[in-house]
This record gives C-alpha cells, sequence and structure tokens, in this order.
C-alpha cells in the first residue's frame, strides 16, 4: 500500500481511456488509485474519437463524456474530464498533461497507464520527458508482468485486476444480455435510454 507523499502541491493522476463505455472495472481502478496510490485524487481523461477511422461500435464522444460525468459525478476522488476533446488532433499525451499543467500551475499531474503500455512506452512521443516532468504511475495488466523497475520517476501500485472489457459489454448488450451489474447504474440507465451499441452485430 502507498503512503500519500508529502508534496508542495496538490497531485491528481491522469487516467486516459476511450471508454466506450465507462465500466465498473475502470471507476474501480480508479478509485482504488485515488484512495491508495501516490495521488490525491485521479481525473479520467477522455480520448476523442478518429473522425478518419470512426468505428461503428465507437459511441460519440458527447455520449461517451455523458457516461463517464455520470459514472463520476458521487466521488470525491474521481473526476471526468474532457480537456482532449477540445485540444488540436492528433493530440498526445505530454500535449493533454502540458495542458493540464498550464491551466492548473497549483496541481502536480502524474499519469496513470497499465502495464501493457508501459512496455512500449519507451515509442510513445516525449516519453523522457514525461517521466522528467510528470513521472508515472504503472498498475497491472494480465500477461504483462512488470518486472523490477529501479526509476526513481516510475512507481508501480499493485491494483487489483479486474477482467472486464468494455468490447464485452458492448457485444453483450448488442446480444441482448443484461449488463446492470457490469456498469454504474446511471450509465446502463444512459445506454439503453439512448440505444447504444445494440446494433452492431
Amino acid at each position: 500500500m502507498f503512503v500519500k507523499v508529502t508534496h508542495d502541491k496538490k497531485i491528481i493522476g491522469v487516467l486516459g481511456g476511450s471508454f466506450n463505455p465507462v465500466h465498473s472495472g475502470h471507476l474501480m481502478l480508479a478509485s482504488y488509485i485515488a484512495q491508495f496510490g501516490p495521488v490525491d485524487a485521479v481525473k479520467m481523461m477522455l480520448s476523442p474519437c478518429n473522425p478518419l477511422k470512426r468505428d461503428r461500435a465507437m459511441a460519440s464522444d458527447a455520449d461517451r463524456f455523458n457516461m463517464l460525468r455520470l459514472a463520476c459525478e458521487t466521488s470525491a476522488v474521481v473526476d471526468a474530464d474532457d480537456t482532449e476533446l477540445s485540444m488540436p488532433r492528433p493530440s498526445y499525451t505530454i500535449d493533454t498533461l502540458t495542458c493540464l499543467q498550464e491551466r492548473y500551475p497549483e496541481i502536480h499531474y502524474k499519469l496513470i497507464i497499465g502495464s501493457d503500455n508501459w512496455a512500449i512506452f519507451n515509442r510513445w512521443r516525449a516519453s523522457e520527458e514525461i517521466l522528467d516532468r510528470f513521472g508515472v504511475i504503472v498498475y497491472p495488466r494480465r500477461d504483462y508482468p512488470m518486472g523490477d523497475v529501479t526509476d526513481p520517476r516510475v512507481e508501480v501500485i499493485d491494483a487489483p485486476m479486474i477482467d472486464i472489457s468494455s468490447t464485452f459489454i458492448r457485444d453483450s448488450i448488442a446480444r441482448g444480455k443484461d449488463m446492470n451489474y457490469f456498469l454504474p447504474p446511471e450509465v446502463y440507465k444512459y445506454i439503453c435510454q439512448h440505444h447504444l451499441y445494440q446494433s452492431e452485430l
């Protein structure tokens, strides 16, 4: 378990994703890191759709953010953020973090990624700059063991692995399955009311 590090600034972790849709696994991860990790809170950062590669399985930016906002509205430590939706595209993680830091200089931001992304992090744009300026928190993903990490800019958190995927939820909804226990109630209600993911198959 992490002990909160004494820091002059509030520390907020940034967890990016398409959240298509956001589900209970996402929220449990964000909540765990916010409460037991080296941060004071977590921003769930919505990634925009690529208009040139629009997948029929991808809900609109507006629908995905509405669901994310509904999912986070009762939490004191997890917040929905749509900063990337208004940024020039293509948008890179370094740009998002820089934008947040410039907008809120009183806060220190840390990037949160899974061990699957950590395995290719050296190929990310400005990966060393991200490590130097912000730092990275890595949580475990199945089949991507971390091994020993000695870089002081990287913090590994032993968050529980929850094998729920948005793809599984979308496919299940398309097959008429009840996903009520896999999604926050307000998110499932929104999906049903707006007939999302019901004609993918």
